[in-house]
């Protein structure tokens, strides 16, 4: 994905699932434009689904649906941008293999999708298609997601973790999934956060 100083949005590459945003499902090896998208201020790529944030704080998405990662409602995919449920002042995204994240304006965060290893940080490992608070996170700045673990960090320098742990890509001291968020061991004055499949930077 692109993003023009004209708010506009460019994709290109694989296409199956509709992850471009042309309409269409054929690959693309050039970049083509996101239909309808304007006014947007940032983007996120997962595995198969795409995110846009528009400068008046709602949250788009388009491609692969089947966990609900679209955060619509439904589990179906699209090839044209639709609008995340019930999100609002919204000021970054981060896009897993199959799950969204979202920070809003009052430092909460937000996510939505499949959530088999606590990635949507609800206290539950349950799926939802609609976007779920992540627990305990009251100042944050930013999100990343990785496959599926996801990373928050703190107004204060602090980073927080959720989800998978199997390589330790919590950064907690152990090899335990966890749910809810825990404090990255050792980080108490980040300013920046990037989450691989199964690492944490």
């Amino acid at each position: 994905l692109a993003l023009k100083a004209d708010g506009t949005v460019w994709a290109w590459g694989g296409n199956a699932n509709g992850q471009v945003g042309d309409g269409s499902n054929s690959d693309r090896n050039v970049p083509v434009q996101v239909s309808s998208l304007s006014g947007v201020v940032a983007v996120a790529a997962g595995a198969l689904h795409s995110l846009a944030v528009k400068s008046n704080g709602t949250v788009w998405a388009w491609g692969h649906g089947g966990y609900g990662e679209l955060g619509n409602g439904s589990a179906l995919d699209r090839n044209v941008p639709v609008q995340v449920s019930g999100l609002s002042g919204v000021t970054a995204v981060a896009a897993g293999s199959y799950h969204s994240l979202a920070r809003k304006a009052d430092g909460t965060g937000w996510a939505w999708g499949w959530n088999g290893s606590g990635q949507l940080g609800d206290d539950t490992l349950n799926p939802s298609n609609v976007p779920v608070q992540v627990l305990g996170l009251t100042n944050i700045t930013t999100v990343a997601a990785g496959h599926e673990h996801s990373l928050a960090l703190g107004s204060d320098g602090t980073v927080w973790a959720w989800g998978a742990n199997n390589r330790g890509q919590l950064g907690d001291g152990t090899t335990m999934p966890s749910a809810v968020p825990v404090e990255v061991a050792g980080l108490p004055t980040a300013s920046a956060i990037s989450a691989g499949n199964w690492h944490s930077m």
